[in-house]
């Protein structure tokens, strides 16, 4: 390809004035068809990823990405900026003009502003440099500089059309959201053919149906296939409804990302003075197949995202017992003996799940359960040396009438539902009908009752479950756009009422904003504040939330294949310290299936939903001894290493594995696992990542095999072989470089 042949040439001369040079012969010789240029094209780069940004008289455009000391993708079109506004009904045309005065750059920066006349607009085109490695981010904001209320339709996050030989072999992967239970495939590798089309959404809450596409985590990876893996990956940095599209045709490659534009038509409300913001997007390129993004890209959340506070306690990822091992029943009497107990076994924190509340939308202590309240509960806790959380499911409203309680019946509070209840409606245990945060009265009422719950019951975490960030809304009193009736849909789903209409996603995208403000209050009302994202589990898994929390649930099943599964597919993308699982007691006949049991959650964060006091001797042994390794030596590659995934993803039969490995401190280890299959009673597996000149240290954790040393070569080229005879059984394989 041209590109590639242009940068053999260029070696040598600077990579930064290389970069500008190919724009710039690109440009020449109409590889890149931009509008006509009013700057010279802007360079900026992080350690991996280049790109090439270009203002034009009227669109700004990027130019050119290129994977550092590799290959470069050339854009053939412009930006689409929105070309019309609608004041009073009517339509009125936006003619952009670029703003050089208005415009800055810097190393880690660039903004394009771009002015419409009548109605007066300014549109800023943003590209960020948000850490030494990994993507670059990007976002357009609009404001609304005129004195009229308008309406805007829906202008894209990013899009572009790479240029592409049509006899260049392409492959797309990308990721499922683990939801209420992990697919059977989860991850998704497609060769993009020449028609291929493809859209991938993401939302905070969906139960699709049976043959649907399920949500992805909002991220996809295309790569050259055969000989060397290289590649761009894009994501989208927002919990509402998004959508990412893909489609080849001819030599193009046409990639759209931003809010999901179905239900359409998509509009939203800009009054004076207010602006609009496109969920921000991240652009990197890389090398390595999955795997290898994902080590740039796990650390790029962590350096970027990442509330730095929380990542950098010691003690971050914490271990914690939940006590949905009793489940609903919880009370007072239940929770001190747990509490007892989880910090005789070395636990780190009690987290108090459904069931200590009065009733739906009344979140104070239930009297019958809690006769003293919640703080002395915490207090006891603390006392112990551990920490307090607690489950809230904030956005919920019932039937209760007491003081501070949401009532749908209460006049006041209909107001913020998504819609009315309809004849005969009937709460769950921990599930109501949903209000509106976008609506500025209910969002001040969630933030205050949030900070309120922190406050008196003295709590390290707060953890939000059930369907928080409303997608649908009825209402045509709300800040996001009125519903339309010819497409309305009310029904029943999970519990929920649900609404659709083309206003759905400007109501997310207004209600998203909303829970965004009151977490990052909290925060700040908080320092030390953890806080828990859990829609009905593996909901809202997604790069928004990784901003706004500190850890997810990653799935609402809880046995040892599904957790597997889920920490499988998001872990290609996401730092395995937030991917949470919840393990449940399971038949454990033998030792081996208990650690097997513990061991399949212990990844990532590790949560046990089990009154450990049921535990025979043995189990307890196995559970605190399992609980000091985590501290010792599995924390920190948690933390900090990078992942590989060293098998095919799990079926709960053949084995899988993965692999941790930190190249700076030379350690490492192999969580593997026996599936159901007696047959197979040892397997091999290759490590990736080590140095093969370099010698390794092996031990094995259950004894399956006595230490070795071996060359880093044969470690990857032929593997480590791990013999279990047990079906559903474990080993943990630590690696020490030598030399």
């Amino acid at each position: 390809m041209i590109q590639d042949q242009l940068g053999k040439k260029l070696q040598g001369i600077g990579e930064e004035v290389g970069m500008r040079l190919v724009a710039l012969l690109l440009l020449s010789l109409g590889r890149l068809s931009i509008a006509a240029p009013d700057s010279m094209p802007v360079h900026l780069s992080s350690a991996e990823t280049e790109v090439v940004l270009q203002a034009g008289r009227e669109q700004p455009s990027l130019a050119a990405l290129a994977l550092k000391g590799g290959t470069s993708w050339q854009n053939k079109r412009s930006e689409s900026l929105i070309g019309y506004v609608e004041i009073n009904g009517e339509t009125q045309p936006l003619h952009w003009r670029f703003s050089p005065a208005a415009s800055r750059t810097s190393s880690t920066g660039v903004i394009f502003v771009y002015d419409s006349g009548t109605p007066h607009l300014r549109l800023s085109w943003e590209w960020r440099v948000r850490a030494a490695h990994g993507p670059l981010e990007h976002s357009i904001k609009i404001d609304n500089l005129s004195g009229n209320k308008i309406w805007i339709p829906l202008e894209d996050s990013i899009g572009f059309e790479w240029r592409i030989p049509r006899d260049v072999n392409l492959e797309q992967f990308w990721v499922e959201k683990g939801a209420g239970q992990p697919s059977d495939e989860g991850t998704h590798r497609v060769n993009v053919t020449q028609g291929y089309q493809w859209a991938g959404e993401s939302s905070t809450y969906a139960h699709p149906r049976a043959g649907q596409q399920r949500e992805i985590i909002p991220w996809m990876l295309v790569e050259s296939q055969g000989g060397a893996e290289f590649g761009w990956y894009l994501g989208v940095e927002f919990s509402g409804r998004t959508r990412i599209s893909l489609e080849r045709v001819g030599d193009s490659l046409r990639v759209g990302a931003g809010l999901n534009p179905i239900p359409s038509p998509y509009r939203t409300k800009l009054a004076p003075g207010e602006s609009f913001e496109t969920p921000p997007v991240f652009l990197g390129t890389s090398r390595g197949g999955p795997d290898g993004a994902g080590n740039v890209l796990r650390r790029w959340v962590r350096d970027a995202l990442n509330n730095q506070e929380a990542i950098q306690r010691p003690t971050y990822p914490l271990l914690v017992n939940n006590s949905w091992g009793a489940g609903m029943q919880i009370d007072e009497t239940v929770a001190r003996h747990m509490i007892r107990d989880s910090a005789e076994l070395g636990f780190e924190m009690f987290h108090v799940d459904a069931g200590w509340f009065r009733g739906v939308g009344d979140w104070y202590p239930d009297p019958t359960k809690f006769p003293h309240g919640l703080r002395p509960i915490a207090d006891y806790a603390h006392q112990l040396g551990l920490k307090f959380g607690l489950w809230m499911d904030w956005t919920q409203a019932a039937f209760d009438t007491r003081p501070g309680a949401l009532n749908v019946n209460d006049s006041k509070v209909r107001g913020w539902l998504i819609s009315d209840p309809p004849a005969g409606w009937k709460p769950e245990e921990f599930k109501g009908l949903t209000v509106d945060i976008g609506v500025g009265a209910a969002h001040d009422w969630a933030a205050r009752a949030v900070n309120r719950v922190v406050d008196d019951y003295r709590l390290d975490m707060l953890e939000h479950d059930g369907y928080l960030v409303a997608q649908g809304c009825d209402r045509a009193d709300h800040p996001h756009a009125p519903a339309n009736p010819g497409n309305l849909r009310r029904y029943q789903d999970m519990g929920f009422i649900w609404v659709e209409s083309s206003n759905s996603t400007d109501v997310s995208y207004h209600a998203t904003q909303a829970y965004y403000d009151i977490q990052s209050r909290l925060r700040k009302q908080h320092p030390g504040l953890l806080l828990e994202v859990c829609n009905d589990g593996g909901r809202m898994v997604d790069f928004g939330s990784a901003a706004h929390c500190d850890y997810f649930s990653i799935t609402d099943a809880y046995d040892p294949l599904s957790n597997r599964r889920a920490f499988y597919d998001a872990s290609f993308v996401l730092p395995p310290a937030m991917l949470e699982s919840y393990v449940e007691r399971r038949p454990s006949p033998r030792i081996e299936n208990f650690l097997y049991m513990l061991r399949s959650g212990m990844m990532g964060w590790f949560t046990l939903m089990l009154d450990t006091t049921t535990l025979t001797s043995p189990q307890r042994t196995a559970t605190r001894e399992s609980l000091a390794l985590y501290k010792s030596k599995l924390r920190p590659l948690i933390r900090e290493a990078d992942l590989y995934h060293v098998s095919p993803r799990p079926n709960g039969k053949i084995w899988d594995g993965i692999e941790y490995f930190d190249p700076a401190r030379g350690h490492g280890v192999l969580f593997a696992f026996h599936g159901s299959d007696p047959g197979e009673k040892n397997h091999w597996f290759a490590l990736r990542g080590l140095t093969s000149g370099h010698s390794y240290q092996l031990t094995f954790e259950g004894g399956s095999s006595d230490g070795q040393k071996v060359s880093g070569k044969d470690l990857m080229q032929k593997g480590v072989q791990v013999y279990l005879p047990l079906p559903n059984s474990s080993e943990l394989v630590f690696f020490e470089e030598l030399d």
